[in-house]
């Protein structure tokens, strides 16, 4: 069994992950860390590598749940990532083919990050056509045991990751850049379509 965080279109080993385990807690009663993929995700775009960031509401006191955390609405966030989205990826050879699964979670508005989250969660696992089983903590608990492997705060942007650990697929920009390994689960998605669950294996 795993425990991860709720992260906004997750980078490709959290979904990896996912499918080796397949038996999963999601964690709803941590405090919520900011600079985390907790409401950012990051994509390959064509002046580089891209930071894509869901505002939220500032909370009333240093510690909030995650699941508390609300969507902000200033900023017309949601135009300007779907736009990013379309100009990274338009080109890619599957973009036309999961776009019309995406673009509704930049139309609706949601209260709750977590709710968005795992809405896109649930898409992103439909689409890799994998069916884990998802139940959410009822309370924190800091430190579980040896059954149960604890990524929660192990899958995070400030981490070095080892880029032998996700062997090359095709990537629109890579000409310009090189390989970009561990982005958002949406660049393996619209550059690779459905060989993206053999890539997670």
């Amino acid at each position: 069994m795993l425990i991860l965080s709720s992260f906004c279109l997750a980078p490709v080993e959290y979904y990896r992950e996912i499918n080796i385990h397949r038996n999963v807690i999601i964690e709803r009663n941590d405090n919520y860390v900011k600079q985390t993929y907790r409401n950012r995700y990051v994509i390959a775009a064509a002046n580089g590598l891209q930071t894509l960031t869901v505002p939220v509401v500032k909370p009333g006191s240093p510690k909030c749940l995650t699941k508390d955390i609300r969507v902000a609405e200033h900023g017309n966030w949601r135009h300007i990532h779907w736009n990013s989205i379309i100009s990274a990826y338009s080109s890619t050879p599957f973009f036309e083919y999961y776009a019309d699964d995406f673009h509704p979670f930049y139309e609706k508005k949601y209260n709750f990050l977590f709710d968005f989250n795992e809405e896109l969660r649930e898409t992103v696992c439909m689409l890799l056509d994998i069916s884990p089983q998802i139940t959410y903590s009822h309370s924190f608990i800091e430190k579980y045991n040896s059954e149960i492997t604890d990524l929660r705060e192990m899958i995070n942007p400030k981490r070095t990751i080892d880029a032998a650990n996700f062997p090359l697929y095709y990537q629109n920009f890579a000409e310009q850049y090189g390989f970009q390994p561990n982005l958002s689960i949406i660049d393996l998605l619209f550059n690779t379509g459905n060989e993206s669950i053999l890539y997670l294996r």
